[in-house]
């Protein structure tokens, strides 16, 4: 783990420290905006699970306002024009989390763990990895994003062997391991991904 804690911290001190540093920002100033506009970033968030981040930017841009009243059909048929792999299910998923958007306030309000279990239990789509992303967008610090591109770097330093599937309880796991890894790097979780997330792919996206 030190090893791994080490490697982040020497890429911290680079210039990439002032394009995560700006993202976060950006994450806790999306996290003060009104109730459409954090819809319209649960819904990037829908739409990236079993997909990819950049993928999931292009749509939302493309669809924007529509997330909130377009009906499931005519949403459907965007998604699939745009190219999404599931079409029919987002869009699903999307008009049912509608009836949510003034549950927003409360969210917010709750710990991360409170707030991740809230929506992992009301918002239809939502998965521990899916919550927590969202929650990560809009501000939230202590909450880990546990996807493949995070699995891979664990797994190749040894911290963990590689999970047949991520059951909520093994993503806890994870996350506790991603946890003490911040601790060591000196960062929070929201920074971390940022950085394990850098070095997988090159990219620092949201």
């Amino acid at each position: 783990m030190e090893s791994l804690a080490a490697e982040i911290k020497e890429i911290r001190k680079g210039v990439l420290k002032a394009t995560v540093d700006k993202r976060l920002g950006e994450f806790r100033e999306l996290g003060k905006g009104k109730a459409e506009k954090l819809f319209k970033e649960l819904c990037f968030c829908l739409l990236t699970a079993n997909y990819s981040a950049e993928g999931g930017i292009r749509i939302q841009k493309s669809i924007g306002d529509g997330f909130l009243k377009l009906p499931r059909e005519e949403l459907a048929s965007m998604l699939r024009k745009l190219g999404h792999r599931f079409p029919e299910a987002r869009a699903g998923y999307i008009v049912s989390a509608r009836k949510h958007m003034d549950s927003f306030d409360e969210v917010l309000s709750k710990s991360g763990n409170d707030a991740r279990n809230w929506l992992v239990k009301n918002v239809k789509g939502l998965g521990y990895k899916e919550a927590s992303h969202f929650l990560r967008n809009i501000g939230f610090n202590e909450l880990a994003i546990v996807d493949f591109h995070i699995v891979d770097i664990l797994v190749r330093n040894s911290l963990i062997e590689r999970p047949k599937t991520i059951t909520p309880k093994k993503y806890i796991e994870i996350e506790n391991i991603l946890r003490n890894l911040g601790k060591s790097a000196g960062m929070n979780m929201a920074e971390l991904d940022l950085y394990l997330w850098y070095m997988e792919t090159g990219k620092v996206l949201k």
